[in-house]
């Protein structure tokens, strides 16, 4: 049995390359991946309210097997940085920097 690796060396020049400095790319990829968190997060709270009781009976807390497949099926997922650094490297996302646009309003 063959599991993916949790830790990928990454290339720093490679990395760098698109905003053409590693701090700059690592917040880029910071940025999307809180994004993608919080959607995921909004997701599975929307599919667990559906599993929200007024009662706070015992047996069913044990017998909710849906809701527990719910929440395995998301701890499963790849984690949001990973996902967002993925979308980064192939050129996936879309990202200005400020100074860019600083220069724009001052032509005009």
């Amino acid at each position: 049995m063959t599991t993916k690796a949790s830790l990928v060396t990454r290339d720093l020049d490679k990395l760098a390359a698109p905003t053409g400095n590693v701090y700059a790319s690592v917040a880029v990829i910071s940025k999307r991946a809180r994004q993608l968190s919080t959607q995921m997060k909004e997701e599975l709270s929307s599919k667990l309210a559906e599993f929200a009781s007024t009662v706070d009976n015992l047996e069913e807390v044990f017998e909710n097997r849906e809701q527990i497949e719910i929440s395995k099926y998301y701890e499963r997922m790849p984690k949001p940085s990973v996902v967002a650094t993925e979308e980064f490297m192939n050129d996936e996302l879309v990202f200005r920097k400020i100074e860019d646009q600083e220069n724009q309003i001052d032509k005009l």
